[in-house]
């Protein structure tokens, strides 16, 4: 029997409250996607700083096209995965928009008395451990096919 295909947005910490223009560890993405590819090899993967890796770089214009275009296609996904071991203006957006376009939204983070965290993730992992072990198991996919009108 063929597998559902899924699509995914990788979301996470970029600059966080950086006040120049460096960015966070970006490791994070790649163990992501390895965890989603290894569990689901038919699905898309997307990942924002793959496509955009100098994105801090950009003109205001750019970044503001770049931002509503990514927005757009949240809007279009089954699952967003966000990671925050720190706060994100940028993935709190992206969170916003997920939930009320009925994404499933998965947060790896220790913040999770953050209200957003608490009330728009559907799911929540401290570790990352945690969350492949998660994704391994097949409970994400259960829980995608399954949609969002199940419990958290």
């Amino acid at each position: 029997m063929k597998q559902k295909r899924f699509d995914f947005f990788i979301a996470g910490i970029i600059q966080g409250s950086r006040q120049d223009t460096g960015i966070f560890n970006q490791d994070y993405r790649q163990r992501i996607k390895k965890s989603l590819s290894e569990a689901f090899p038919a699905s898309r993967i997307y990942c924002p700083l793959e496509r955009h890796p100098e994105s801090v770089k950009y003109s205001d214009e750019k970044a503001r096209s770049v931002f509503m275009k990514h927005i757009e296609m949240i809007h279009q996904m089954d699952c967003l995965i966000a990671y925050l071991p720190e706060a994100s203006l940028g993935t709190a957006i992206e969170i916003w928009e997920a939930y009320h376009h009925h994404s499933l939204i998965v947060t790896i983070t220790s913040l999770q008395h953050n209200w957003v965290v608490r009330l728009f993730s559907h799911k929540i992992f401290t570790a990352f451990e945690q969350f492949e072990a998660y994704v391994h198991s097949g409970q994400l996919r259960i829980r995608l096919e399954r949609g969002l009108n199940h419990e958290k």
